[in-house]
């Protein structure tokens, strides 16, 4: 087990925000002329303080109204500047050092990007950075606070010594949706007790073609997979009125909405990138069959609270003369197909400045997007910029009051449905249980219930305890490759960069008798089994594309690697350690049994429960396995479907009795 670093130099842990908070609630109430009501809402004082004492009574400050009536009390009293703000997502590189800057422009929302993270990395360090956040947004004339949004795709990653969970394609490998919302239970818990109430999870895209570097946010390349597994929203959210207001539950974010999982390779307009930001090319029939479909039930039956726009486009093949659309500007279906058809009622974010690839100049670009339905701006870095050109774009009829009026409606209702107004600063009675055992515990779960049989010659797996077992390759004692993106870092690094147990140490953990080599150098002799852990290094987003430095082919060190082991040992385990299946067509045959173990995250002893019968095998592919990379896009369903494995496909194995 790689430990924490210890917690002797973190912060005091003392009540100080919540003293802050109260004090705020006496100066909003007094300010605005009123008595708070029993649970009213924590508000504080500023420089607009005074201009409100003319209120005489202020319902959006009593907790016991319904919703809307809180929204449309705080709506009427808003002005266009504060409106606008609301819309607004900065990150908070980009005010940390002046934080008046949130008072000033009256911000709405801040995030952290992939990384962005305070020093000490720690969750009393999270939770006083968001709290000092809110105490700026919460001097502006209303007091409204921020929401606060992180990438916790899988686990709070971007905290060290969170517990951090396999990625989406394991976790649809395990075909378990109790045990997904459990993880994302987890997840939100974690996150929320370090500050951040809105996570940018789960992805409900299909994935359609492995070389497509965010493979392994998906659930699979099955919509009706991906659907089953939207129990991940109710593990975040929660399922009962209320939920959403508790101390271990933040507002998920589903995206992205829609088909940036079956873009036709080649098509991206970044330049960069071979099947991210790319185009999908489809008639309206695929289309609703494949990439719209999981957004239904997240929309009618999970009540996800916000979707996020894919930054691809769409060109319709059965529409005569049809040109790509980006998806920040399709109206028909932002506002059409999601909030008017499906009745959808929270609030759409734009991806990290996607509003910058709309055609026009900036002006046009914020135009289009809010006409076509967007109701929040990432603009990490550009937020003065959108807030001016928006307001303009108002006060010159270009868009109607009436839609900024909507996107502040939904905006305010998360923000009341997720009891900030009463509670805006952070409750840190679950920081304890941060990387506690019981949450490493459900990893491990996880863990074990996403590894896929794929070969299983002669029945060597589970393994026997006493066997001599050899372990080499490079990712057989690697958090951060077992981990991938995402984790600390947006991109994620090789090394040990989280508290965890490398798969090595799981192996350790079984059998007694254990030795190891990153390159299969040291001497086999003596030895009963070998296992070889092969695989990719971390990478997110479009880096990962094939193409971009990238290749769903085995590295010649692999590959080394295996001809080694399975030439001098008798009994020969390969396992491939990847967010998406690799090409093994030439190496299969000269193993023994081969694992599909995806990426897992901290807790690399599951992965050795079912390699020595802890645990059985029971995970199934998500998605085809290809026999040549050549092959992708490759899925259950096409004319001449023919891949090396099919999706759906794995070996089980029963518990080995003891």
């Amino acid at each position: 087990m790689r430990h924490r670093p210890p917690q002797d130099a973190l912060p005091d842990r003392r009540p100080s925000r919540r003293r802050v908070a109260g004090a705020l609630l006496a100066a909003a109430a007094t300010a605005l002329g009123v008595a708070p009501a029993p649970g009213a809402s924590v508000a504080a004082t500023g420089p607009g303080a005074a201009t409100a004492a003319h209120h005489r009574s202020a319902p959006y400050l009593d907790a016991r109204l319904p919703v809307e009536r809180l929204v449309a009390d705080l709506l009427g009293r808003m002005t266009l500047q504060e409106k606008v703000g609301q819309m607004t997502q900065a990150e908070r590189g980009s005010v940390d050092a002046d934080r008046s800057r949130i008072t000033d422009l009256a911000l709405g929302s801040l995030l952290s990007g992939g990384g962005s993270a305070p020093t000490p990395n720690t969750p009393e360090a999270w939770a006083d950075m968001v709290d000092a956040y809110q105490e700026r947004a919460l001097a502006t004339r209303l007091h409204i606070p921020l929401l606060y949004g992180i990438d916790s795709v899988h686990g709070d990653g971007n905290l060290v010594g969170a517990t951090v969970f396999p990625h989406d394609i394991a976790l649809g490998a395990t075909r378990d949706p109790a045990l997904v919302r459990e993880v994302e239970h987890v997840t939100a818990a974690d996150t929320r007790a370090t500050g951040p109430q809105w996570v940018f999870a789960p992805c409900l895209c299909v994935a359609r073609d492995d070389r497509w570097g965010r493979t392994y946010e998906s659930f699979g390349e099955d919509p009706a997979l991906v659907e089953r597994m939207e129990t991940a929203i109710d593990g975040f959210q929660g399922t009962r009125p209320g939920d959403l207001a508790r101390p271990d539950r933040v507002l998920a974010t589903a995206k992205h909405f829609a088909g940036d999982g079956d873009t036709v390779y080649g098509t991206s307009t970044t330049g960069t990138c071979t099947l991210d930001q790319g185009v999908t090319v489809t008639d309206h029939a695929h289309f609703a069959k494949v990439d719209l479909a999981p957004y239904v039930p997240a929309v009618r039956r999970h009540r996800v609270g916000s979707i996020m726009p894919s930054y691809s486009s769409v060109r319709w093949t059965d529409v005569p003369g049809s040109t790509p659309v980006k998806m920040s500007a399709d109206r028909e279906l932002l506002t059409g197909f999601l909030k008017e058809r499906n009745g959808f009622d929270g609030f759409l974010i734009s991806d990290w400045e996607a509003v910058h690839q709309l055609p026009g100049d900036f002006p046009a670009q914020v135009r289009t997007a809010v006409d076509a339905g967007m109701d929040m701006f990432m603009g990490p870095y550009s937020a003065p910029q959108f807030e001016q050109a928006l307001t303009a774009e108002v006060e010159a009829g270009r868009v109607p009051v009436s839609r900024i009026d909507d996107a502040v409606r939904r905006i305010l209702r998360a923000k009341f449905r997720l009891g900030l107004f009463e509670h805006p600063c952070t409750d840190r009675t679950g920081i304890p249980s941060i990387g506690s055992p019981a949450h490493r515990a459900v990893a491990r779960r996880a863990v074990a219930a996403s590894q896929v049989l794929l070969r299983n010659r002669h029945r060597t797996l589970p393994l026997s305890p006493s066997a001599r077992i050899h372990v080499a390759g490079a990712d057989a004692d690697d958090l951060g490759n077992q981990s991938g993106g995402w984790t600390v870092t947006w991109q994620g690094r090789s090394g040990d960069t989280i508290p965890g147990t490398t798969i090595l140490e799981g192996i350790r953990q079984h059998a007694a008798h254990v030795t190891c080599s990153a390159d299969a150098s040291a001497p086999t002799a003596g030895h009963d089994v070998g296992i070889v852990v092969v695989g990719e290094t971390p990478y997110a987003e479009g880096v990962g594309d094939v193409g971009n430095g990238h290749t769903l082919e085995l590295s010649a060190a692999d590959r080394a690697n295996i001809d080694r082991v399975c030439a001098a040992i008798r009994t020969c385990v390969v396992l491939d350690v990847a967010g998406r299946p690799q090409i093994v067509t030439d190496r299969l045959p000269r193993t023994d049994a081969f694992v599909m173990s995806w990426l897992p995250g901290s807790e690399g002893g599951g992965v050795a429960d079912v390699l020595f019968g802890k645990r059985p095998f029971t995970g199934r592919l998500p998605v085809s396995w290809p026999r040549s990379e050549a092959q992708e896009p490759v899925n259950a369903g096409d004319p001449r479907y023919d891949p090396l494995f099919p999706c759906g496909y794995g070996l089980t194995t029963h518990r080995r009795h003891r």
